[in-house]
């Protein structure tokens, strides 16, 4: 019997209305470090990491590009998986019953490769892993993916807001 690909969870993401604020009130509460923003095709956001996991923080920019929740969804919108090999892995859940949603399951290199579970729930394969996460913590082989730190002027603006708001809410909470 041929070994079955085992996926990690490092990656999970939220449609927020923005997440500039989310992704402040994450850091301010929790202290999850900043990786990277974003401002793609499909979404605009901020990256989080704990060291293990990303925490991708989006609104996305078309209901096509939220895969179906719609861009005035907010809640969990995915969750994403880092395994060895994502054709495999692709096979697998597909045989298991899951749908396949976005990306090229036949690329063993591309950025992730989206499906649905058999309760709707999308999630993402990858064999890259995402920024600030880690593929196997403590052990010898361990994976780490780079944390670029970047950040876009162009929301330099929407971060401060975003900071400014988290500020007088722990105001108004001593008040």
């Amino acid at each position: 019997m041929t070994a079955k690909s085992k996926g990690r969870l490092r990656h999970v993401a939220l449609s927020v209305a923005d997440p500039w604020e989310t992704a402040e009130f994450y850091k301010d509460s929790l202290g999850l470090e900043e990786v990277t923003e974003l401002d793609g095709e499909l979404a605009e956001g901020v990256f989080l990491t704990d060291g293990v996991v990303n925490l991708a923080i989006l609104h996305f920019k078309s209901d096509e590009a939220s895969q179906g929740t719609g861009t005035d969804f907010v809640g969990l919108h995915h969750i994403g998986f880092w395994v060895d090999d994502v054709i495999v892995s692709g096979e697998q859940a597909r045989a298991a019953g899951a749908t396949w949603i976005m990306g090229d399951p036949n690329n063993p290199d591309g950025y992730e490769v989206k499906h649905t579970d058999l309760s709707g729930i999308i999630f993402d394969i990858a064999a890259h892993g995402w920024a600030g996460s880690q593929k196997r913590p403590g052990e010898p082989e361990n994976e780490v993916h780079p944390n670029p730190q970047r950040r876009l002027a162009k929301f330099d603006a929407r971060r401060e807001a975003a900071r400014q708001a988290i500020a007088s809410k722990k105001l108004a909470e001593v008040a």
